[in-house]
Formats: C-alpha cells, sequence, structure tokens
C-alpha cells in the first residue's frame, strides 16, 4: 500500500493502487491527442492552428482541453505573446521532453504493426 508522508508526496509509486496519483498521469499520457500532440511538439514550438492542422481529426474543442491538461500537468508550457491578435506557442517542458521518448516508440510500433492488427 501506498503511504502517504506529511509533505503530501507518496514514499512510494504503484499505478496498480487505485489511490496512486500515478494513475491521472497515466490516463493523460495514455489519450490519443495527449500523445499526439507531444509528438507534434518533439521538434519545437508550435502555434494553435499548427497544432489543429498537424492533429488531423481533432477538434479546437478537445485541442484546447487536451493542451490545458497538459499544461497543468507540466508537460507543456504556454506563452503568450502580446500582440494583435494574440500569439501563442505552446513546447514542451523538460517532462513533456522526457515523455516523448516512450511516447514515440509507442508511436513508431503502432505504425510498424498496425497491418498485423484487425484495426487496420
Amino acid at each position: 500500500m501506498t503511504s502517504v508522508r506529511e509533505t503530501g508526496r507518496h514514499t512510494r509509486h504503484d499505478v496498480y493502487e487505485a489511490q496512486c496519483p500515478c494513475r491521472a498521469m497515466l490516463d493523460l499520457l495514455a489519450s490519443k491527442w495527449s500523445a499526439l500532440a507531444i509528438g507534434a511538439l518533439e521538434d519545437g514550438p508550435l502555434r494553435f492552428g499548427e497544432l489543429l492542422r498537424r492533429l488531423e481529426g481533432v477538434s479546437p474543442k478537445v485541442l484546447t482541453r487536451t493542451l490545458r491538461r497538459l499544461e497543468e500537468c507540466g508537460i507543456l508550457r504556454r506563452v503568450v505573446y502580446p500582440s494583435v491578435p494574440l500569439h501563442v506557442e505552446y513546447s514542451l517542458t523538460e517532462l513533456g521532453e522526457s515523455a516523448a521518448v516512450p511516447l514515440a516508440a509507442v508511436r513508431s510500433w503502432v505504425e510498424r504493426n498496425i497491418d498485423r492488427s484487425p484495426l487496420a
């Protein structure tokens, strides 16, 4: 069982335990749109419209929600440049860059193996 220290942080994490905070991060990273947004940002900052075009099939509402969740969890940063119209860029944080590595491996695996699946 995971125990909580006085700081409010767990002494160890076990994603299989119901109350482990790891589950929220796993849920976020396992989301299709999160994994794709992180991948799209691997090569550098992008504006909202650029992300929307890159992630074919995502609605503006879903992309907005996904980017907000990723920002709240420290995976990406949102920088607003004062201009008319506003210029907003999204980029990966150090934490986001570390998450991008295993997610890139998963995306590559899917592309290599999709033809072996009934989903193809």
